[in-house]
C-alpha cells in the first residue's frame, strides 16, 4: 500500500505490509491519537513517531528480559540519581537502523524529520557529568549485550529551567512531562511500599534470636516507570526503571468534609515531593530532610525490586552475589548498604555475619570526587529521625569495621578517628563514602589521578588496610550520540573514508591518522567543521540577535558552574582580551568567538555571581564598537544535552581548566575531543590520559601539577603577590573591584575581587600568566588552518581510549564479573 498524506489515515490490518513502520505511524496517528489528515499538527506526528519506534522495541525488549531470565545469567543493576539522557527519539532511531527510513517517511508527507526531532524536550533526569555518564553506561551496557537495568527517580520537574534575567540565574520549573512521555511505560503491579520515621522495637523469637521491627512508620508508594534502552547495530534492549513517589492515601474526605480543602491533600503533596525535583536546594534543614528522603526512596524501592526478581528464580538466599551485581553511582545511593543488610537481616532472617558477606559481595562504589564538601555527610539526628533501623545497622557496621582497624593500626585512635563511618565532630555526623567503601568490594576512580588520590590521600588509610579494594575506572562517552549523532557532517565524512566499525570500536577511528597529509581530507574536515559551526551560528542568532565571525575561533566552556571549574579565570581571559583591544583597536588578534553555558546550584551564590558576571562582560564587549568581529561573548542559557549536542562538533577549543587535582575526570573534555576541537587544559582528571594519548604538540596544557598545587598552599599561598607583579592581571581585577562591568549595580562583584585577592582557593592568580601564554599560542596557530586541521584530525583519531564501550567492558570483566549474553532474531518485521 502506498504512503501518502492522503492515505495516512487509512489502513488495512489484514495487509500483509501492516506491520510495517509506515502503517504503524498510522495507526498511532488515527487510533492513538485520534487526529486526522485535516488536523494533525507536528507534535502529533512526533509522538506517533516515537511509539512507532517504541513498537519495534519492545518485541527486541521482551526477548532481551526473557533471555536474561531463561539463562539465569548474572545481572548488573546501577543505581543513580542523575541519568542526563536527552532527547531518545533521534538516538533510537540511530541504534536502530531506522534514521533514513524514518526522515523519507516524514518527507514524503511534507515535514522535516530533524524539525519533528527537536520537539522533544530533554528528560529532566540530570544536571552534569554525573547523569550523562550513567546514560553513556546505559548505551554501551545494551550495545554490548551485557544484562544490565538502571535505576532512578522519575523527576517530575527536573532539576530547573534556566533563565538569565538582568545577566542572573533565573530557575523556573522544567516541567519536561507536561505533554507525556511516550518512552516510558508505567508498571503499577510491581509498586513497592517505602517506610519513613516510626521507632523500631526488639524481641526474641522461639529460637531465642534478637529480633527487630520498625513500627509506626509513614508510608509513601513507589511506582516504576520502564524505558526501553536499545543497542546500537544489536537485539539488546535493557531497561531504565523510574520510581514515582504517590501517596499511600490520595484525599483526606474528613478534612474537606470540615472545609479544609488544602488540608485534604497536604499528605498527598508532601509524599509526592521526594520526586518532584532533582537535589531539591539543601541549604534549609526541610530541604536536607527532603534530600534524604530522596536518596532512600529510590535506594529502598530498587533493592526491594531486585530481591523480588531474585526470589522469582532461586529460593538460596546465600547465591545472591553470584547472580546480582549492584553498582552505586557515587555517594548519593549509599544507603543502600545498610537497606540491603536490613531486608536481609528483618526480611530474610539471616546472621549478621552471612548478610554482610552477602552485602558486600554484591556492592561496587563508584567515587566521583575529590572534594570534602562534595562527600556527602548526614547529621546523626536526622538520620535517627527519618531513617532509625538504619542508624542502628550503620553503628553496627561502624563498630565491628573499628574492631578490625583498631587490631590492624595497633589502636591508633587517630587513624581510627580519620576511618570511622562516624565523624566525631561537635555534631556527629555519618560519612557515606566511609559507609560505601565499607559496605563494598570494589571502589572505584574515574580517571588514574582522581584513583591516586583517592587511594594515596583522601582514603590512604582504607586502602592500606584493604590493598586491591581500589581500582581505577576512566570514564567514557558513547561515539553513537556524541559523533554519530551529534555530528551527521563529521561522522558521514569518517564513514566513507574508514567505513562504519568506529561506530561499535573507537580505535577504529586511529586510522584517520593515514589521512592528514591528504589535502583533500584535510579540506573536507575543514568544510564538515565549518558545517557544524555554521548550524550553531544560526542558533545563536536565531536566540540571542548577535552576529557571529564564522572564522572566528569557537572557544568553549560548558559545563556545571563551580569554582574549581575554573569559568572565572576564563572570563579573566577575555577581559585581558578586551583590554587589549580597547588599547589598540587595529591589533592583529585571532578573532575569537567565546561561548559559556552551565547551571549553578540555587544556593551556590558565588557560582551564580560569576554567571552574572559572564553577561556584564558579554553585554560591556558585544556593545563595544571599537572590537568589531574580534571578540564576542555569550552565555547560552539552560545548557543541555540537546545544546550540547550542538556546541561541541562546532568549538574549535575546548576550555578543561579545573585546578589541578580537583577533577574526578571529566566527560566534556573526551566529546570535545571526539568531534576534533583541540584542548586547552590542565593536568587534572582525564586531561592526562588524553595528553598521554595526543602529545603535548596536540594539546595546550598549561598551570600548575596536583602536587605543585598543594605545596604552593602548604609554603602559604598569597594571591595578592601575583595581583602586585602583573599589570595585565591587576588592571583586570581592578576593572572588577571599580565596577567596570557593573555601573548600576555597584560593588556587585566585589565579592569575586576579594575571593580572588585573599583566599584564591583555586589558583586562579597563579595559573593565570601560564594560562594566558597558552590561549596566545592556541590564538597564533589558529591561524594556520592547515596546521590546526591536522590536530584537530588527530584529536579525533586518538579518542578510541575513552569510548564508554571500553569503559562499560572493564565493569564487567573486573568488578561485575557478567558476560555478554547474545540475543537472537525476532521475527517481527522492520
Amino acid at each position: 500500500m502506498g504512503f501518502t498524506k492522503e492515505t495516512i489515515f487509512f489502513t488495512d490490518s489484514e495487509d500483509p505490509e501492516s506491520y510495517s513502520l509506515e502503517n504503524q505511524l498510522a495507526e498511532h496517528l488515527e487510533f492513538g491519537l485520534a487526529k486526522n489528515k485535516l488536523n494533525v499538527k507536528s507534535r502529533d506526528l512526533y509522538f506517533a513517531l516515537a511509539h512507532s519506534v517504541r513498537d519495534r522495541m519492545v518485541r527486541r525488549w521482551m526477548r532481551t528480559q526473557n533471555e536474561y531470565y531463561r539463562l539465569d545469567v548474572k545481572r548488573v543493576y546501577y543505581l543513580s540519581m542523575e541519568y542526563m539522557m536527552g532527547r531518545l527519539l533521534g538516538n533510537a532511531m540511530n541504534n536502530l537502523g531506522f534514521y533514513e527510513k524514518c526522515g523519507k517517511i516524514l518527507s514524503e508527507l511534507g515535514y522535516d524529520l530533524e524539525e519533528i526531532i527537536d520537539l522533544e524536550p530533554d528528560m529532566g533526569l540530570g544536571n552534569g557529568g554525573l547523569g550523562r555518564l550513567a546514560a553513556c553506561f546505559l548505551d554501551s551496557m545494551a550495545t554490548l549485550g551485557l544484562p544490565a537495568f538502571g535505576y532512578g527517580i522519575r523527576y517530575e520537574y527536573g532539576i530547573f529551567k534556566q533563565e538569565i534575567e538582568q545577566g542572573a540565574q533565573i530557575e523556573r520549573p522544567d516541567n519536561w512531562l507536561s505533554n507525556g512521555n511516550p518512552w516510558e511505560i508505567m508498571r503499577p503491579e510491581h509498586s513497592v511500599r517505602i517506610k519513613y520515621y516510626g521507632k523500631v522495637i526488639s524481641r526474641h523469637d522461639q529460637q531465642g534470636k534478637l529480633m527487630f521491627e520498625w513500627i509506626d512508620t509513614e508510608d509513601i508508594i513507589a511506582i516504576p516507570y520502564d524505558i526501553p534502552v536499545p543497542g546500537y547495530n544489536s537485539n539488546s534492549v535493557n531497561s531504565l526503571r523510574l520510581w514515582k513517589a504517590q501517596a499511600t492515601e490520595d484525599f483526606d474526605f474528613t478534612s474537606f468534609n470540615e472545609g479544609d480543602y488544602l488540608g485534604a491533600v497536604e499528605r498527598k503533596n508532601q509524599s509526592e515531593n521526594i520526586s518532584k525535583v532533582l537535589y531539591p536546594n539543601d541549604n534549609s534543614s526541610i530541604g536536607k530532610e527532603l534530600r534524604l528522603k530522596q536518596e532512600y526512596f529510590f535506594v529502598s524501592a530498587s533493592l526491594q525490586d531486585i530481591l523480588k526478581k531474585f526470589k522469582e528464580n532461586h529460593e538460596d538466599i546465600s547465591i545472591f552475589p553470584e547472580k546480582i551485581a549492584v553498582q552505586l553511582n557515587d555517594t548519593h545511593p549509599a544507603i543502600a548498604i545498610p537497606e540491603l543488610m536490613r531486608l536481609l537481616l528483618d526480611e530474610e532472617h539471616l546472621s549478621w555475619e552471612d548478610a554482610w558477606d552477602i552485602t558486600v559481595r554484591t556492592f561496587g562504589y563508584t567515587n566521583h570526587t575529590v572534594m570534602s564538601e562534595a562527600l556527602e555527610k548526614w547529621k546523626l539526628p536526622l538520620m535517627e529521625k527519618v531513617l532509625p533501623r538504619h542508624m542502628q545497622i550503620i553503628f553496627e557496621i561502624n563498630f565491628r569495621f573499628l574492631e578490625k582497624v583498631r587490631l590492624h593500626y595497633d589502636n591508633n585512635t587517630e587513624i581510627m578517628k580519620s576511618m570511622s563511618i562516624i565523624e566525631e565532630a561537635q555534631e556527629k555526623q555519618v560519612r557515606m563514602a566511609h559507609l560505601a567503601i565499607v559496605g563494598s568490594h570494589s571502589v572505584n576512580g574515574v580517571a588514574n589521578l582522581h584513583t591516586e588520590i583517592l587511594k594515596n590521600s583522601i582514603f590512604k588509610y582504607f586502602n592500606i588496610f584493604e590493598p586491591g579494594k581500589f581500582n581505577n575506572k576512566t570514564n567514557g562517552i558513547t561515539q553513537r550520540r556524541w559523533l554519530k549523532k551529534a555530528s551527521p557532517c563529521l561522522s558521514e565524512l569518517i564513514t566513507r573514508t574508514i567505513g562504519d566499525k568506529w561506530i561499535s570500536d573507537l580505535y577504529e577511528l586511529k586510522k584517520l591518522e593515514a589521512y592528514t597529509k591528504d589535502n583533500a581530507f584535510v579540506e573536507h574536515w575543514q568544510m564538515a567543521k565549518a558545517m557544524c559551526k555554521t548550524k550553531l551560528i544560526k542558533y545563536i542568532e536565531t536566540n540571542y540577535h548577535l552576529k557571529i565571525n564564522p572564522d572566528s575561533i569557537f572557544d568553549t566552556q560548558v559545563k556545571r558552574i563551580h569554582e574549581y571549574k575554573r569559568q572565572l579565570l576564563n572570563v579573566l581571559h577575555v577581559i585581558t582580551l578586551y583590554n587589549r583591544l580597547r588599547e589598540n583597536p587595529n591589533l592583529d588578534i585571532t578573532p575569537r568567538t567565546v561561548i559559556f553555558g552551565g547551571k549553578a546550584a540555587p544556593g551556590y551564590y558565588i557560582a551564580k555571581l560569576i554567571i552574572k558576571l559572564i553577561n556584564s562582560v558579554a553585554a560591556t564587549i558585544n556593545s563595544d564598537s571599537r572590537v568589531k568581529d574580534k571578540l564576542k561573548v555569550l552565555f547560552l542559557k539552560n545548557y543541555s544535552v540537546t545544546l550540547a549536542e550542538l556546541i561541541m562538533p562546532a568549538t574549535d577549543l575546548s576550555e578543561q581548566i579545573s585546578t589541578a587535582g580537583y577533577e574526578a575526570s571529566g566527560t566534556g573534555n573526551m566529546k570535545f575531543q571526539l568531534n576534533g576541537a583541540l584542548t586547552i587544559g590542565t593536568l587534572d582528571g582525564a586531561n592526562i590520559e588524553m595528553l598521554e594519548e595526543l602529545g603535548k604538540d596536540n594539546m595546550f596544557i598549561f598551570g600548575m601539577t596536583d602536587k605543585q598545587v598543594t605545596e604552593l598552599h602548604s609554603d602559604g599561598y598569597e594571591p595578592m603577590k601575583f595581583y602586585e607583579e602583573n599589570a595585565e592581571l591587576r588592571q583586570v581585577l581592578d576593572m572588577l573591584k571599580n565596577n567596570f562591568f557593573s555601573l548600576y549595580e555597584w560593588d556587585v562583584f566585589r565579592p569575586l575581587f576579594d575571593t580572588l585577592i585573599f583566599t584564591d582557593k583555586y589558583c586562579l592568580l597563579a595559573d593565570y600568566d601560564s594560562y594566558i601564554q597558552k590561549q596566545d599560542e592556541a590564538g597564533k596557530l589558529f591561524t594556520n588552518k592547515s596546521e590546526w586541521t591536522k590536530k584537530s584530525i588527530i584529536n579525533t583519531a586518538r579518542s578510541g581510549r575513552f569510548s564508554s564501550d571500553r569503559t562499560i567492558q572493564e565493569y564487567a570483566s573486573d568488578i561485575w564479573k557478567i558476560e555478554k549474553v547474545f540475543i537472537p532474531d525476532s521475527d517481527f518485521v522492520d
